[in-house]
């Protein structure tokens, strides 16, 4: 059974405060298989890059955490471990 999430559902990181750059790509094909796969080859692994002054001086983890926060809701449904990197 599919998800529902989709990479547009996603942009929603663009309300953290003042993001400088984002972007969000669905790469749930090439995990067909994997853990956390649904079958359905879409909605379950994105890779997110994005930049924010709210990430200045802070370390990587605390970064990733604070996209993890804003996609509690995307996880709780689904999301399997999404690839972060932040700018």
């Amino acid at each position: 059974m599919s998800t529902g999430i989709t990479a547009a559902a996603l942009q929603r990181l663009s309300e953290l405060p003042a993001p400088t750059q984002l972007e969000v790509i669905d790469e749930s094909a090439a995990h067909m298989g994997h853990s956390g796969s649904d079958g359905t080859g879409s909605g379950t692994h994105f890779r997110v890059r994005i930049a924010s002054p709210l990430f200045d001086g802070k370390p990587k983890v605390a970064r990733h955490r604070l996209v993890y926060d804003a996609l509690r809701d995307f996880l709780d449904r689904g999301l399997h471990a999404p690839a972060i990197e932040t700018l």
